[in-house]
């Protein structure tokens, strides 16, 4: 009863000593701080294209994002892509799908390569997620056609009759906005993705006359491909 008694008066002592209570919380807070900057200091080994050059595309002078092809390394992502990752951050895909592989064995059987940082690099913000109600799309690129995606956005049952996920049907209403589009490439350059002025000045063209289904049906078909993995090479 007595160590009982102590600790309560101890707590209380805490409690109702407002410098006390400041001390532990800047402790605290410096403590959760210093653990999210150091790492900051070591990014060269966090970042795998700094020891393997090839998870980058090697973009040469004159090149155009049209040039790329998968498998030829990370890139900033084209008009039409970027305004669907802004749709599907709008719409809040993100709360039920992540795009962050873990090096399980199970995730790589079902999902395949375990993600890498590098491949986030031109992510801003970036969608690794922290939940799961539908599956990963870190590698859905590829994985189904242009037709299925319509389908699993206008309407998920037709397709698997499980799902949970909610009909888009507005976004095969609404075009994408090719003002938006420049504006959005233009910030996504302040924050250090390297899209030239010739990349801008077509933004708004090749975003013309499309629809926000487009966009993010073809946000989700550029992702997972743009690495070629190599299985006999440890990234980590």
């Amino acid at each position: 009863m007595s160590d009982t008694n102590q600790t309560g008066a101890v707590q209380k002592k805490f409690e109702t000593s407002i410098v006390v209570m400041v001390l532990l919380i800047t402790a605290l807070v410096s403590v959760g701080g210093i653990v999210e900057i150091i790492p900051l200091f070591y990014l060269d080994e966090t970042m795998e294209h700094n020891q393997h050059k090839e998870i980058l595309w090697d973009r040469k002078e004159g090149q155009t994002l049209n040039d790329w092809q998968p498998g030829d390394g990370v890139r900033p992502y084209k008009p039409l892509e970027l305004m669907g990752r802004e749709f599907y951050i709008r719409e809040g895909c993100y709360l039920c799908h992540s795009q962050m592989i873990r090096p399980f064995r199970d995730e790589k059987e079902r999902y395949g390569h375990y993600s890498l940082a590098s491949e986030s690099i031109y992510d801003h913000p970036f969608q690794w997620g922290s939940k799961r109600t539908g599956p990963d799309l870190a590698r859905v690129g590829g994985k189904y056609s242009d037709e299925w995606h319509v389908l699993h956005l206008l309407a998920p049952r037709s397709v698997v009759p499980e799902s949970v996920m909610p009909n888009y049907p507005w976004l095969q209403k609404n075009h994408v906005d090719p003002d938006a589009t420049t504006k959005t490439m233009q910030a996504m350059r302040t924050l250090g993705v390297p899209y030239t002025d010739a990349d801008i000045a077509s933004g708004a063209v090749e975003v013309e006359g499309k629809t926000e289904l487009d966009a993010l049906v073809a946000y989700l078909q550029v992702l997972g491909t743009m690495v070629k993995f190599d299985d006999s090479i440890n990234y980590r």
